[in-house]
């Protein structure tokens, strides 16, 4: 069924298709209307699951947690300064290896206060143990709730997974998005069976103390969960694709990047307006291209290198700062091709931050600014390339 859905409406959509059975809600903008949705879901009957109102971000997540743990199927939503709120709990989530999913509807850090877009919010939570997904459109917004599950859940990787949606660009605008039918889902998605959950027929603990010569095995072992997660979201969105007919490339996003001298790396939304771009671009004869980083954790090497081989100069927009040094993407990037013979010229830029538009002029400002350093090389005058910062 094709109807229209903004971003938030779409991610609720898929809640309520994976039959998630216990939700906890907390509202912040501009996720609220996830969770408002899915209470009108279990109010209308559409949705039978348990809606836990509390008095916090934190308490949604521990909340979340303890469900989790009893082995059901978990639910919650947040933004910003209600993912920093949650820090604590997020690690143990994670380090309790509970596949929970959560929606982060994508917005910038106080102060200064701001409601809109960046990514700096999941991107300072990048070293909590989650599995990070950032999606371009609503429908893949869906589709990556759905997969989400599939992928906590695998036994090689039981990891807790954020469904990244950028705020407002995403979350508020509506588009056309297919919803399918609950049967299929329920084939992609059959009902959740843990091998481990609290159980008074089989009794075992959650979250135990571990002394120095325990805790590096814990965390070795999530270490190690985390690099095979790469192959099962790989596998997931194959699977995906043969049954629904969608697939969004796995841990990377690929656009003309074959022959391409400049190739633009960023996540979220803005590669909608990235796309038009190249294509403009390519129109004119340019060698230019796009490649979209759906999973930011795992941190895709392999895809990454494989994706960007041949080409001269790589430049990659932040939507986030890691202050004093650069955008955190950039720094990924640059270690990932560290090492690589003939590896490209890596420049970072830093844009869209608190909401500020990244208009296609931008991005052809960057491509341009790439190409006119490529050039110079080509004629014998070395290669120089700096990234820049929207003011």
């Amino acid at each position: 069924m094709r109807v229209y859905l903004n971003g938030n409406e779409a991610v609720a959509t898929a809640v309520r298709l994976a039959r998630a059975e216990v939700v906890a809600a907390y509202p912040i903008t501009p996720q609220s209307t996830i969770v408002e949705k899915i209470a009108e879901y279990i109010a209308n009957g559409s949705m039978a699951a348990d809606y836990i109102r509390v008095e916090s971000e934190h308490a949604a997540l521990a909340a979340c947690y303890g469900a989790a743990v009893t082995g059901t199927r978990v639910f919650t939503a947040t933004s910003s300064q209600g993912l920093a709120y949650m820090f604590e709990m997020l690690h143990y989530v994670s380090g309790c290896r509970v596949p929970l999913v959560m929606a982060v509807a994508n917005r910038g850090l106080a102060a200064p206060w701001t409601i809109w877009a960046d990514h700096q919010d999941a991107i300072a939570c990048r070293d909590t143990g989650w599995i990070q997904l950032y999606v371009e459109t609503a429908q893949e917004a869906l589709d990556t709730c759905l997969q989400a599950y599939k992928i906590a859940a695998h036994p090689e990787v039981l990891t807790p997974v954020m469904v990244c949606l950028d705020g407002y660009v995403l979350s508020h605008t509506e588009e056309i998005v297919d919803v399918p039918e609950q049967e299929a889902v329920d084939g992609f998605l059959p009902p959740y069976r843990p091998e481990y959950a609290v159980d008074t027929a089989r009794p075992m603990v959650f979250g135990i103390g571990a002394g120095p010569e325990l805790y590096p095995a814990f965390k070795y072992y999530q270490h190690q969960a985390m690099l095979r997660a790469q192959e099962v979201i790989e596998d997931v969105d194959g699977e995906f694709a043969a049954l629904f007919g969608r697939s969004y490339g796995g841990l990377v996003d690929p656009y003309y990047c074959d022959e391409a001298e400049v190739i633009l790396v960023l996540m979220g939304a803005t590669a909608g307006t990235a796309r038009e771009v190249v294509d403009d671009l390519r129109r004119q004869g340019e060698p230019v291209g796009f490649l979209r980083l759906r999973s930011f954790r795992p941190f895709p090497i392999a895809a990454l290198r494989a994706a960007l081989a041949g080409t001269r100069v790589v430049a990659v927009l932040d939507r986030d700062c890691s202050f004093g040094y650069e955008g955190v993407l950039a720094t990924e990037v640059k270690a990932a091709l560290q090492g690589v013979p003939g590896a490209p010229v890596v420049a970072g830029f830093t844009g869209g931050l608190g909401g500020r538009d990244i208009r296609p002029e931008d991005l052809a400002g960057i491509f341009r600014h790439c190409l006119e350093a490529v050039r110079h090389r080509n004629r014998g005058e070395g290669l120089v390339v700096s990234g820049g910062w929207q003011k």
